[in-house]
């Protein structure tokens, strides 16, 4: 409940405060901000414009400067502007204009402002620059003949304009400077200005005391065939002792129009903005609370004794620190159980291994007891009937059954003890490289005999063998124990197969021994390298060594860290051994 109680307190606290502080700034925005934009703008216009008018007074500029001055005011404010008397006719030249030279040396200004209105777009489009002829159609000025007003204007075939009415004169001329408006100037009502200068001039007698006085005029003018919304700029400035006025007009409309848009647009992101607002409260308020349900669960989990999931809370502040501090103790129980698991582990580990160590020594010296207990008892009663004084003619065989048992015991021993060394790793590996065949050649001379009493063919088969690195001497016995093994277990008048190949998968060799004979047991297979383990059970003498001989075989392949095995095949059984 606690949880909970946080979580939901906190969303409802961060919601209700976004909510407030959103709705506020939708109706700032929607009932002042129109207002609040015209007066940043009146005032940022105002500015500029006391500025030029100032710089103007105060400095001799040329005509150059000026039209400079004013275009750099027009890019500023994205008002057209000119300079008037108290009339309204203007005393400057047209900002944008056309000087062109006649063919009898005369230089003629081609205002453009009017044309530009209209025809802006077309009027770029014929790319005049310094140096075109053009022929212009128009009105010339009555006061300044050098001025003409274009009504048309002709560059090669094409021209730009409304059709000349009879009394426009017509002159042709090469362009010596041509000034335009920026492509983005066009639409910015250059013609507007000369609507406004229509309707607020003559000025008013009111008007005219307040700019003797140098006092600004800030004029709300809306258009009457429009219902379009401007303001008018009237700065005074006094040049050359004449009082002179620079007139602006700016528009206000597209912030109303904005304005009115922006009113039917936040009715829908009112609506995304609460769905929004809930959003981001529900995710702080789990931001907040979800470090304490962390600890909460860490500790649960810690009454538990489960340490083993604690996770820190990565955060730089007291919930960071004490998440870090549960999670040291965490760690160090977790440790401790985890070292006391441990030892109790390899105490259980050492028990079983030492019951298993004690079953081990008991078959041990249960088999070797057993072993060493025929040949003692056989060596045992000979001696006895030696003793007894048995006829002359037994004397000898009575000493050979002594001396052959007494050598087995001796072999059951020393492999024994070669057993013994192996399993404790008290041997040293001699490597020399040598062929494999050659070691079972000299074997199976030796062996001859052996074979010989069952009838047994030993075939030795090499192809593409490869040199072996191993011990000569140990591998020999592996060799000689695998090779006694197969005539052992052979049946009579058969043949045991010995194959030496290139092992294809690591490029080394691969030995195999195979004998025709009874198979061993599926279930026994694993088992037949355990000491003193035979096949049979009735361990006879007759059928078996002394059990040790493919312990010593594993031992000895182990420490070489040779692959081998042993498999049936359908007739008999087969030993591999796969060298590195």
């Amino acid at each position: 409940m606690r949880k909970r109680g946080i979580t939901v307190k906190l969303f409802a606290v961060t919601a209700l405060f976004f909510l407030v502080f959103y709705a506020m700034i939708m109706i700032f925005q929607l009932l002042f901000f129109d207002r609040f934009y015209q007066h940043h703008k009146t005032k940022e216009a105002a500015k500029h414009i006391h500025q030029l008018a100032e710089g103007y007074e105060n400095n001799s500029w040329s005509e150059e400067e000026l039209t400079r001055q004013t275009l750099s005011y027009m890019r500023k404010t994205k008002s057209p502007l000119t300079i008037v008397d108290a009339e309204g006719f203007q005393l400057v030249k047209d900002p944008f204009n056309i000087m062109l030279e006649t063919g009898d040396g005369k230089v003629v200004e081609v205002p453009l402002s009017l044309l530009v209105t209209n025809y802006g777009k077309q009027l770029r489009a014929l790319n005049i620059t310094k140096g075109d002829t053009l022929i212009v159609q128009g009105e010339t000025d009555a006061t300044v003949p050098s001025v003409i007003y274009p009504s048309v204007i002709t560059k090669n075939e094409f021209s730009v304009g409304e059709d000349p009415v009879e009394n426009d004169v017509t002159i042709e001329g090469k362009v010596k400077s041509i000034s335009l408006p920026k492509a983005g100037m066009i639409n910015r009502g250059l013609g507007i200005l000369y609507d406004a200068l229509l309707e607020w001039f003559p000025l008013k007698e009111a008007q005219i005391k307040q700019l003797s006085k140098g006092e600004s005029l800030q004029l709300d003018w809306v258009e009457s065939w429009s219902g379009k919304h401007n303001l008018v700029l009237i700065e005074p400035f006094k040049k050359d002792g004449e009082m002179q006025y620079m007139f602006s007009v700016t528009s206000l409309q597209e912030i109303r129009d904005t304005n009115e848009a922006l009113q039917i647009f936040y009715v829908y992101i009112g609506i995304a903005g609460f769905i929004l607002i809930l959003l981001l409260s529900l995710f702080f308020s789990r931001l907040v609370s979800r470090p304490l349900i962390k600890l909460n669960e860490m500790a649960k989990k810690m009454v538990h004794l489960d340490f083993s999931s604690a996770k820190p809370i990565k955060q730089k502040d007291e919930l960071g620190s004490l998440s870090n501090n549960m999670l040291v103790m965490a760690q160090n129980l977790d440790v401790a159980l985890n070292e006391l698991k441990q030892a109790n582990g390899k105490l259980k580990q050492d028990m079983e291994k030492r019951v298993q160590m004690e079953k081990e020594q008991r078959e041990f010296f249960e088999h070797a007891s057993h072993e060493l207990k025929t040949p003692l008892s056989i060596v045992k009663s000979f001696a006895e009937g030696l003793q007894d004084g048995v006829s002359p003619d037994k004397h000898d065989h009575y000493i050979e059954v002594i001396i052959e048992e007494s050598e087995k015991m001796e072999v059951l021993i020393k492999d024994m003890l070669d057993l013994a060394k192996l399993e404790n790793g008290a041997i040293k590996l001699r490597k020399t490289s040598f062929l494999l065949s050659e070691m079972i050649e000299d074997l199976a001379d030796k062996l001859f005999c052996i074979a010989k009493e069952k009838n047994v063919v030993i075939e030795i088969m090499p192809k593409n063998e490869q040199h072996i690195l191993a011990d000569y001497e140990w591998m020999e016995r592996v060799m000689k124990n695998l090779l006694v093994n197969a005539i052992r277990h052979s049946k009579p008048d058969s043949v045991i197969a010995i194959r030496i190949e290139l092992d294809q998968e690591n490029g080394g060799s691969v030995f195999k021994i195979e004998n025709k004979g009874a198979q061993i047991p599926e279930e026994q297979i694993e088992k037949i390298w355990k000491r003193f383990y035979r096949t049979e059970s009735s361990r006879s003498r007759m059928t078996g060594g002394t059990g040790l001989g493919l312990a010593i075989v594993q031992q000895i392949l182990d420490l070489h860290a040779f692959h081998y095995g042993a498999e049936n095949i359908p007739d008999g059984v087969r030993f591999y051994v796969r060298f590195n």
